[in-house]
């Protein structure tokens, strides 16, 4: 299964996170299928390949929480025509 998720580049108390695809049993800092965006917390700085985050949805990739909501503050589920609902365990 592939996951889209954070992966940490940076520096020591600076940390920035590369948006990849990756396979579900790979570690955070494994090898990546492939770069989709980068995001800067500390300066609220985002950039997605918009095209390349669609075709890994359609494949079936499964986003993570964190990028499910950076994902949709971008409104890239807008153009998929999906939503996703957060249930209430």
């Amino acid at each position: 299964m592939i996951k889209l998720r954070l992966k940490r580049c940076g520096r020591k108390q600076r940390a920035t996170y590369r948006i990849i695809a990756i396979d579900v049993r790979s570690p955070r800092e494994g090898r990546d299928l492939r770069k989709l965006g980068f995001y800067d917390p500390i300066k609220n700085q985002t950039y997605l390949n918009v095209p390349a985050i669609l075709y890994f949805l359609e494949k079936g990739a499964q986003p993570t929480e964190i990028v499910h909501d950076i994902s949709k503050r971008a409104e890239v589920f807008k153009a998929f025509g999906v939503t996703r609902t957060k249930e209430n365990s």
